[in-house]
């Protein structure tokens, strides 16, 4: 069984913003040991728009990597994710980690503290 973890934009941010060595870490070793890095196309823009243009390559790295596979926010999608009465950001992370029953990863635990007990989403925070 192919195992993952969904990134959310506060995980990118750390990535990419290389605040966080366990966030670099998780990339790495999802790279050698072939764990699938879902990243909600929302989290790629919320994240892009808060980091520096420095930053921005780190991105770009991450979304080529073999093991990423980005989640568009098609017409369907944001349906679904906007039926979920929640934060945009919020609620497309959290129907990603749903759907294929893996942890969400993120730098800002407190999002999700009131949610992710209700849909049995395990919420992995980066230290």
């Amino acid at each position: 069984m192919i195992g993952g973890r969904v990134l959310d934009a506060a995980a990118l941010i750390a990535i990419a913003s290389r605040t966080s060595v366990y966030a670099q870490a998780l990339v790495w070793t999802a790279v050698e040991e072939g764990l699938v890095l879902v990243v909600p196309s929302s989290a790629v823009a919320g994240a892009w728009s808060r980091l520096t243009e420095r930053d921005h390559p780190v991105i770009d790295v991450l979304l080529g990597l073999p093991v990423t596979v980005v989640d568009d926010l098609d017409a369907t999608r944001a349906r679904a994710v906007g039926g979920m009465g929640l934060d945009p950001l919020d609620a497309h992370a959290l129907l990603c980690a749903s759907d294929r029953g893996w942890p969400l990863v993120t730098g800002d635990a407190s999002r999700y503290r009131d949610i992710s007990s209700g849909v049995g989403i395990d919420i992995e925070p980066l230290p």
